[in-house]
């Protein structure tokens, strides 16, 4: 089949999820050609052939919060100079790319291309839970607005898909149709790390203003792995207990897979890796990001980690490493098949859409 599929390039959780599909559509023999924007487009054109630029939104973080009012103006000024590039790039879909379905990652383009030609579009991201699924009061409390506000902008995006494939390691009840949910999807350097129970923290925080969580972490006499706090690193930098390292996929993934826990934002890509090798987590969600509050809180109710609302709080560290004997009870009973079901069901769908019947 001809599928055309369109990625996000807001974090890069959705390039990652994103190539473990298209690896498995190319493996199947479809042809694809992708759609991507931000940095989504690099790390993708580096594995794949048709890799194509389209603008897309992105935001703007300042001190752990998304900065509302230069991230809506930068969104003004660039989308308006991507735009004719947008129009141009379909056009030229449409000359040389006739697709039988399209599979979208929460991008707009794409989605639009396919309504408007009615082409089944299948949604695969784990953003649809915020609206597709229901939240008990505990899970918004706080957040009311933020909760709605996001739920109507998710409602607006890509509605009407023949299917909703939704990303999560919580499973709360379905409000919408045509919607199923499945575990994260993992990248396979994931699926073949052996987890180890080691005595290190894994940290990842890229914000600024971390005095008092490094005061928490050197408190707390454990060694701290610390990535993302010191740009530009070439070689691990040794402060006592804490060690700062330059980035590294494997590493990163070697440090993760033998750790204790971690703490880290609210962003669901490396929830979802924690959870899988059963590592409790401290979710810090940066502010004015209700979909991490969601992550985090979902997280703490099913005793897989703890949510900390602020970076500042100078014994949300000790509360979480008291709780994580806890949370390493809960995680043992957490099951996932790799991405098995959630390709499974793809390909149920891709075949459908060949007959016609999606």
């Amino acid at each position: 089949m001809k599928i055309l599929y369109g990625v996000v390039g807001e974090g890069m959780g959705h390039a990652m999820r994103s190539r473990v599909v298209l690896e498995h559509l190319v493996a199947g023999g479809h042809e694809v050609e992708i759609m991507a924007s931000g940095r989504a487009v690099d790390f993708l054109s580096k594995r794949f052939e048709d890799v194509n630029r389209i603008h897309g939104l992105h935001m703007i973080y300042e001190e752990n919060r998304v900065r509302r009012g230069r991230t809506f103006w930068s969104n003004v000024v660039s989308g308006a100079a991507g735009l004719p590039g947008n129009i141009a790039a379909y056009f030229e879909l449409i000359r040389g790319f006739s697709p039988d379905v399209v599979v979208s990652d929460f991008e707009s383009w794409t989605y639009l291309f396919g309504s408007l030609h009615r082409i089944p579009v299948i949604s695969i991201d784990n953003m649809q839970i915020i609206h597709r699924a229901e939240h008990p009061p505990e899970i918004t409390a706080g957040h009311e607005a933020e909760f709605q506000l996001t739920k109507a902008f998710i409602k607006a995006k890509l509605p009407g898909c023949a299917r909703y494939l939704i990303t999560t390691f919580f499973y709360p009840p379905l409000r919408k149709p045509d919607t199923s949910l499945h575990a994260p999807i993992l990248r396979p350097e994931i699926l073949a790390a052996t987890p180890t129970r080691g005595d290190h923290l894994l940290v990842y925080q890229t914000a600024e203003g971390h005095g008092a969580l490094l005061d928490a972490l050197r408190a707390s006499g454990r060694e701290c792995r610390i990535y993302g706090m010191k740009r530009g690193l070439e070689a691990e930098v040794v402060e006592g207990t804490l060690r700062y390292r330059p980035f590294s996929e494997k590493g990163f993934i070697d440090d993760l897979a033998s750790c204790r826990a971690v703490i880290a934002g609210g962003g669901f890509t490396l929830m979802g890796e924690a959870v899988y090798l059963r590592k409790p987590m401290l979710a810090v969600p940066l502010g004015l990001q209700f979909e991490q509050v969601l992550n985090a809180r979902w997280l703490e109710r099913l005793g897989y980690g703890m949510e900390a609302p602020t970076l500042d709080d100078p014994t949300a560290v000790k509360a979480f490493l008291d709780r994580v004997p806890a949370c390493e009870e809960s995680l043992a009973g957490y099951r996932q098949d790799g991405n098995r079901l959630l390709l499974e069901e793809l390909d149920g769908l891709l075949g459908r859409a060949a007959a016609g019947a999606l």
